[in-house]
């Protein structure tokens, strides 16, 4: 920084300091979307010991989002941030939440897979694993989008929540008929249905993400402005 001026100096070392930021909030997303995945293989492969490592590791994720919300209290009292610095703490206080709720569901979903039963049939299995996909490919690409300041991607994103509510429509209705028609093994199916509401909810969270990063990068609060998007 030689030659620079003390103003100048504060500037770049305070821009480092939200780039920081946004990596803490980047490797975040990385790790509940590993729970995610283990969560399912777990469930799929009836493995107890996966399932009870990533409930172990979920102290871990909650334990990132206190470390970003302390830098981003730092880096207010620091500075007085506007425009677009102060949209960077904004969603990294805003996006860590989602995240730790994704971690959060995770957690349920390994919870789930460690009670007693195995899994209702290879049909409402693959169902159940179809949803979960689709859950961890909006997170992954939510994460990216955020990553890669990617507003396009972050749009697609929102365009996968139509496919995810249209897969726990198919398996809701599926594992309801199964009941309904059999009247056995109702604890085997409500497992199922209590898997394919958490994996909802983790796409939700992930829809949520990519909001924030079109507000991040354009400054706009699409929840309120869906009809510039649906049209692309």
């Amino acid at each position: 920084m030689a030659g620079l001026s003390e103003v100048q100096k504060t500037r770049q070392e305070y821009i480092q300091e939200l780039a920081k930021v946004q990596d803490k909030v980047y490797q975040m997303g990385l790790r509940a979307e590993a729970a995610v995945r283990r969560a399912l293989q777990a469930l799929m492969e009836n493995d107890h010991e996966l399932a009870t490592r990533v409930m172990q590791e979920d102290d871990e994720i909650d334990d990132m989002i206190v470390d970003i919300e302390d830098a981003c209290i730092l880096l207010i009292a620091k500075q007085q941030p506007i425009a677009h610095d102060l949209r960077v703490i904004a969603t990294g206080f805003k996006i860590s939440t989602d995240i730790e709720r994704i971690g959060d569901h995770a957690f349920d979903i390994a919870r789930t897979a460690k009670s007693d039963g195995e899994l209702l049939d290879a049909e409402h299995a693959a169902l159940v694993k179809e949803l979960g996909d689709c859950a961890i490919e909006m997170v992954a690409n939510a994460m990216e989008a955020y990553r890669d300041a990617n507003v396009r991607l972050a749009d697609d994103v929102r365009h996968m929540d139509k496919r995810m509510d249209d897969i726990f429509q198919r398996t809701f209705y599926s594992l309801s008929h199964f009941v309904a028609e059999n009247g056995t093994r109702p604890e085997e199916a409500t497992k199922l249905l209590f898997i394919a509401r958490f994996l909802e909810r983790i796409g939700d969270h992930a829809v949520n993400i990519a909001e924030w990063v079109v507000y991040l990068e354009t400054a706009e609060r699409i929840r309120t402005k869906k009809a510039r998007y649906e049209k692309d």
